[in-house]
């Protein structure tokens, strides 16, 4: 395993974080999470990634305990904030009062005393930015978390916070964490050039777009029994926008490049996240062990120039690029 600077911060974390979004508490039993977290330490993973949301605020839960007995000061713990998690009015979004109940319960669930990196999961239209921004310095004030970050903001409202940061002398953010992989470039053109201005290190998400860069799904054929494409609680909702015959025939024809470089297709998906040097990690997630151990040979990968030109050549018009793709719900009426 290899480590980045998160941003221009001093926090190295590993390159492959592991995370548990729809697998912990949802898609897969809880012995099958604790075994997919003893093969991400034992690969040398030691950034997990997670949110109060997850499953129903079970992934931390079941992260919490597969941690368990773990050095504290050996690992990197992210989770977020944002989406509901009761059914009240105040049960959601970015104000002083959710994010102040939401880290006392992510710390509770997670069985830690405080998270190296506390995120807003999204942008919230309906809570002053300040209030926010206040209320995260809050939390870093009191020790409960480290480092502050976002994920899923656009260019202009990350541009916003750190405004506002700089004119209170509050913590600034370090992170953003966007959906990104060869297919979905949305925050190359406004988001990336911003980052790198200020300091800020992307965390990815879906680095192989929810498995289809693995190339199991094929077109013309149904997606095979238990993978993600048929899973009913959440999964198939999230593949959906990839499973078409003509981006599947063009992920197929990457299946060459990949074996050029030595490669499987998912590690070859990952290794391509790294290449950009304002990314600091890439996330994977997994049912089981083995997919950990196949994701992280990605680590320290180095594809050539030319390898990469021809995975352009090859996905083309397949991949999304625009920065409008990236927002956040609007106010509720």
């Amino acid at each position: 395993m290899e480590f980045r600077n998160l941003g221009h911060s001093g926090l190295k974390i590993s390159e492959i974080a592991y995370g548990n979004w729809i697998t912990h508490g949802s898609q897969v039993e809880e012995d099958a999470a604790r075994a997919c977290v003893a093969a991400a330490l034992d690969a040398g993973i030691t950034t997990f990634d997670t949110a109060d949301v997850y499953a129903g605020t079970r992934a931390e839960e079941v992260l919490g305990r597969a941690l368990k007995g773990v050095r504290r000061e050996s690992l990197e713990i992210f989770t977020k904030v944002y989406w509901p998690t009761g059914s009240g009015p105040n049960d959601r979004g970015l104000s002083r009062k959710h994010v102040m109940e939401s880290i006392n319960g992510s710390l509770r669930r997670l069985g830690t005393d405080y998270v190296d990196l506390y995120q807003a999961h999204r942008f919230d239209h309906e809570t002053p930015l300040e209030e926010t921004v206040r209320a995260f310095e809050d939390v870093v004030r009191q020790g409960k978390a480290l480092y502050v970050g976002v994920s899923e903001w656009r260019a202009e409202e990350i541009e916003a916070a750190l405004r506002i940061a700089d004119e209170r002398g509050f913590d600034r953010i370090i992170s953003n964490q966007p959906q990104y992989s060869m297919l979905h470039r949305v925050i190359e053109a406004e988001v990336v050039p911003l980052s790198e201005r200020e300091g800020i290190g992307q965390i990815v998400w879906s680095p192989i777009a929810q498995g289809v860069l693995t190339g199991k799904y094929l077109p013309g054929q149904a997606p095979p029994a238990g993978s993600r494409a048929t899973d009913d609680k959440g999964g198939a909702d999230m593949v959906r926008a990839w499973m078409r015959d003509e981006v599947l025939e063009r992920v197929r024809r990457l299946r060459p490049i990949a074996d050029k470089a030595g490669l499987s297709m998912a590690q070859l998906a990952v290794a391509w996240v790294l290449q950009n040097p304002n990314v600091s990690a890439a996330i994977i997630g997994a049912s089981r062990p083995e997919q950990v151990h196949d994701n992280v040979k990605a680590a320290g990968v180095k594809l050539a120039p030319e390898l990469l030109a021809e995975i352009d050549a090859v996905l083309g018009d397949a991949v999304v690029r625009d920065p409008a793709l990236t927002q956040s719900p609007k106010p509720r009426p």
